[in-house]
């Protein structure tokens, strides 16, 4: 942690840097959390240690390929309460493929599991995608100011991603650009999970008029509570990536979201959803400030 009283600037490269798990021990790794997020929030991205798990595991299984992760982010991590431990349980390491658990924890609480499978690839018997879909170009869309040097966000047909007045159909279109690009396929994977659950609720918000994720910690709770991704290979890009979302439930307390990763040029490369709880504020949660609540 700093002792400045500036806030640390959040970049692409520093966010690599927080991916890329280190060896602790046999099929241990470790990792930081950064400094505090926008509004000095101290809840970090569960997608973050998402990211991490998927590096690690690629380093535990270096000749082989990641092509999933679903990850259940049981607990909050928290900025500046230690670094995470990720342990890989090994469930089965064969010539073709792999499958591991990784369990993060922070200050010996297990906070997040996340199921791996790895493999290698082979050449195509059949193959097809989902075309990308047919929306404003980036020069078109809206610019939305999601703070972090080396990243530009721009939003399709969306002005303001948190405003409850922003109506519209539970779909959302988000052209996204990282500079660098990370030449590493797990560092390339991990950047490509790392945005998967940043606009999934707002995605679902945006169908009901009058409430929005500007809300969100303060008279409604809201957290991402699952994200799975796949990843389709090869995993390479250069440009604009499109991240489609679309909401197909919401009720319960609990919304659901499908997504896919689409390159510029229209290679589909990664397919992801979201669970995510949307519920009232507890009485009980005034209690915690609304930058460490879920």
């Amino acid at each position: 942690m700093t002792t400045d009283s500036t806030p640390t600037q959040w970049t692409v490269q520093g966010l690599l840097d927080l991916f890329d798990a280190q060896p602790a021990g046999q099929d241990e790794f470790t990792v930081q959390t950064g400094p505090s997020g926008e509004d000095d929030r101290q809840v970090v991205e569960g997608t973050q240690i998402m990211a991490a798990s998927i590096v690690a595991a690629a380093k535990r299984f270096p000749e082989k390929s990641i092509r999933s992760a679903y990850s259940v982010f049981a607990r909050a991590v928290l900025v500046g309460a230690g670094p995470v431990e990720l342990n890989i349980d090994v469930v089965s390491e064969g010539r073709s493929t792999a499958t591991a658990v990784v369990t993060a924890k922070q200050n010996g609480k297990r906070v997040i599991t996340t199921t791996i499978l790895a493999d290698v690839p082979t050449a195509d018997v059949i193959r097809h995608h989902l075309p990308r879909p047919q929306v404003a170009p980036p020069g078109q869309a809206h610019e939305s100011p999601m703070p972090m040097a080396g990243r530009e966000l721009r939003l399709v047909d969306v002005e303001d991603v948190n405003s409850p007045d922003e109506v519209g159909p539970p779909e959302l279109f988000a052209w996204l650009r990282y500079e660098p690009i990370p030449d590493r396929d797990d560092l390339a994977k991990a950047l490509i999970a790392y945005f998967t659950g940043h606009l999934g609720i707002s995605t679902t918000m945006r169908a009901h008029e009058g409430i929005g994720t500007s809300q969100a910690h303060l008279t409604v709770s809201t957290a991402p509570m699952t994200v799975s991704v796949s990843f389709h290979e090869p995993v390479q890009w250069d440009g604009w990536l499109l991240y489609s979302h679309e909401s197909t439930q919401v009720g319960a307390g609990m919304s659901y979201v499908r997504g896919t990763v689409h390159t510029e040029h229209g290679d589909l490369i990664a397919s992801f959803s979201q669970d995510a709880l949307i519920r009232p504020l507890r009485t009980s949660d005034s209690a915690i400030k609304e930058q460490s609540r879920l």
